[in-house]
């Protein structure tokens, strides 16, 4: 099963960015770029990749600590940038500070839990909005983003959510994300 652990936005967050990224439509080469859905917007903490499922009640375990050990904070959807010429994200401000506390142990509680995590790398919090297959200059959209803020909200949950691969060949088609396990942070 091919999982990511992650914070998934307020309602009320993903409609403000919704309202955004929907501006980014009548840029010039908007419509030669994949947008990501909505319904599987989230702030990726940990991309865990295949997990076997001898492992998932370990995973579960280890990331309900891992909640437990981090208190609830205050996040929004910020800015815009990118991932050199393929990526545009929005970002987090707020308790970014926290943010990267729970990814940290949520990386953590998986390799203690036996998955095979790849090596590490710095930790940068975005939402991915867009992607290109070719080398794209996505700096006039990221320029339009970058004075995006959303209302902020209380971060309360870690998910740990299942990557669904298309598997149709249908150009376009993106993957399909189900959450398969939510613990509440804190205690």
């Amino acid at each position: 099963m091919r999982l990511f652990a992650a914070v998934l936005p307020d309602p009320a967050a993903v409609a403000e960015l919704a309202a955004a990224v929907d501006r980014l439509h009548a840029l010039p080469g908007a419509d030669g770029l994949r947008w990501t859905w909505r319904a599987g917007w989230h702030v990726t903490l940990a991309f865990l990749g295949e997990v076997d499922d001898a492992l998932r009640p370990a995973l579960h375990e280890r990331l309900a600590r891992a909640a437990r050990h981090s208190d609830p904070f205050g996040l929004r959807l910020h800015g815009g940038g990118t991932f050199g010429r393929r990526v545009l994200w929005t970002g987090a401000a707020g308790g970014v500070a926290e943010l990267r506390r729970l990814a940290e142990r949520t990386e953590a509680a998986a390799r203690r839990a036996g998955v095979p995590m790849d090596e590490h790398r710095a930790y940068h919090p975005h939402l991915t909005v867009a992607r290109s297959r070719t080398d794209a200059d996505l700096r006039p959209y990221a320029e339009e983003l970058r004075p995006f803020a959303s209302t902020p909200w209380q971060v309360t949950e870690l998910s740990l959510v299942r990557s669904n691969l298309p598997v149709s060949g249908v150009p376009g088609e993106q993957p399909r994300y189900e959450t398969v396990g939510s613990w509440p942070l804190g205690r």
